[in-house]
């Protein structure tokens, strides 16, 4: 069988990238190793861990808050085996769903392990031990990225775990230690903390979410406290050991001074690596780089020009929404199209709650590059309809030019941000000012409301509610 278009994974820039071929009139095909379509955001990623992130928040909220709302309950218990079904249900309709879509759009499915025979070939095995051929005048490497570890922490999946079996535990760990505290660890961190567990966390740089605004790491600090959580920072795990019924995790203090922790779970979370194992690229004449990586033009062609590659095994953040921009963007590419994406306004978010979101330039990246600015912030405690809702927690911070007043970055903690970034985006792309934001409506009471303030206070402090 011939394609125009072969896809070799079907995670969001596998199969929005599938879908926007065939909506070009592309004949397309999607090969996908494990029996369920969606890759690791839809089956072990962003979908499951939400599910889970909104079952433990209601119960934390019926434990903590539902009293001062009025709404009294008595033996409140948690049921994870029920918590863990219901993120099944949801992952099992989003997972159909996208075979929907296939059908839907004509696209040829193929399930089992794609790898090169040649630059136009692909040889499918399937799990039974099977194999076909089918060529395609243009392929798309899509296969996505695999939890990183280190030697020093041996993943056993049972006491030793990585955020797929963080996923599936059938209790309540009593002590978990999680290595990393970027945006998984601290995801799943807030998970088992909310629902009874003693959570410590382990990071090798000095903030949670290190790669984000210094502002959010403190301020998310201070949320994930409340929850009884423990923080080492600056620490470096040198050996992690499972005893057993408990993992020992043994790391040096920024002192230099050996320490450890004993906890009966050890979550590490310590990124994630390209995932191209099978694929076999050297048939196609393809090599990664030192650190797993495909290598592509600004085009997101590789070496081989019919071959391209986009999402977790090319450069760039490991996020589902912008292997999903590199999808369509390389179908355009292909019917001779000129699509853009603007890599610096991909928002990044934490599903924490509250949560976190960012665009654009952190304060500590406009230091660097000695770009003059101006900061405006907001706290939630000030907004209305945060009162209202008792999320009081955050603030959005909006960095500006000092002289052109042009927004640079927006960075925000506080109910519904993951939301709320995307008008941040909006007004980035259209190379908005802060006072251009600050002069638009915003209805009352809002969450939004906090980033018309920010807004305000970054053009000479004119902040009114605070």
């Amino acid at each position: 069988m011939e394609y125009d278009v072969i896809m070799i994974g079907s995670g969001p820039g596998g199969y929005t990238g599938a879908i926007r071929c065939a909506q070009l009139g592309l004949k397309t095909a999607i090969i996908e190793k494990y029996p369920a379509l969606g890759g690791t955001c839809l089956n072990v990623g962003c979908i499951p861990s939400k599910a889970l992130l909104d079952s433990t928040e209601h119960y934390y909220n019926a434990a903590h808050t539902f009293a001062e709302h009025g709404i009294k309950l008595e033996h409140l218990q948690v049921d994870l085996a029920q918590m863990i079904a219901r993120k099944a249900s949801v992952v099992d309709q989003t997972t159909k769903g996208i075979t929907y879509l296939m059908k839907k759009n004509k696209i040829d499915e193929y399930h089992g392990v794609g790898s090169f025979v040649d630059p136009h070939t692909i040889k499918i095995t399937k799990t039974d031990g099977s194999e076909q051929t089918i060529t395609g005048k243009n392929i798309i490497i899509a296969t996505g990225s695999k939890p990183s570890s280190f030697p020093s922490m041996p993943i056993d999946k049972k006491r030793v775990i990585t955020s797929t079996e963080a996923l599936t535990l059938k209790e309540i760990p009593k002590h978990l230690i999680v290595i990393g505290a970027g945006v998984i660890g601290a995801e799943l961190g807030s998970v088992y903390a909310r629902i009874g567990a003693k959570v410590s966390f382990v990071e090798f740089f000095d903030s949670m979410i290190p790669t984000m605004d210094k502002t959010m790491g403190k301020e998310l600090q201070k949320v994930i406290k409340k929850l009884g959580a423990d923080f080492y920072f600056s620490h470096k795990v040198t050996k992690v050991e499972n005893k057993g019924d408990e993992v020992v995790v043994s790391m040096d203090t920024p002192k230099g001074e050996q320490t450890t922790l004993t906890g009966d779970y050890c979550l590490v979370s310590v990124g994630r690596r390209p995932y191209t194992e099978g694929l076999n690229l050297e048939a196609a004449g393809l090599k990664t780089d030192e650190r797993g990586r495909i290598e592509v033009d600004e085009h997101l062609r590789t070496s081989v020009p019919h071959i391209y590659a986009l999402g977790d095994v090319i450069r760039g953040a490991m996020l589902a929404h912008k292997a999903e921009e590199e999808g369509t963007f390389i179908a355009e590419t292909i019917v001779g199209q000129k699509p853009h994406i603007h890599y610096r306004l991909i928002p990044g978010v934490v599903y924490t709650w509250p949560e976190v979101a960012s665009v654009g330039y952190t304060e500590e990246e406009v230091k660097k590059e000695g770009i003059p600015y101006k900061v405006g912030s907001f706290p939630f405690k000030a907004l209305g309809r945060a009162r209202a809702s008792m999320d009081v927690d955050g603030l959005v911070k909006v960095l500006a030019h000092k002289d052109t007043d042009e927004i640079l970055g927006v960075h925000m903690i506080g109910a519904r941000a993951a939301d709320m970034i995307a008008e941040a985006v909006t007004a980035m792309e259209f190379r908005a000012s802060a006072e251009d934001v600050s002069r638009m409506s915003h209805a009352h009471p809002t969450y939004t409301e906090a980033f018309k303030e920010a807004c305000l206070a970054a053009t000479d402090n004119r902040a009114i509610n605070i």
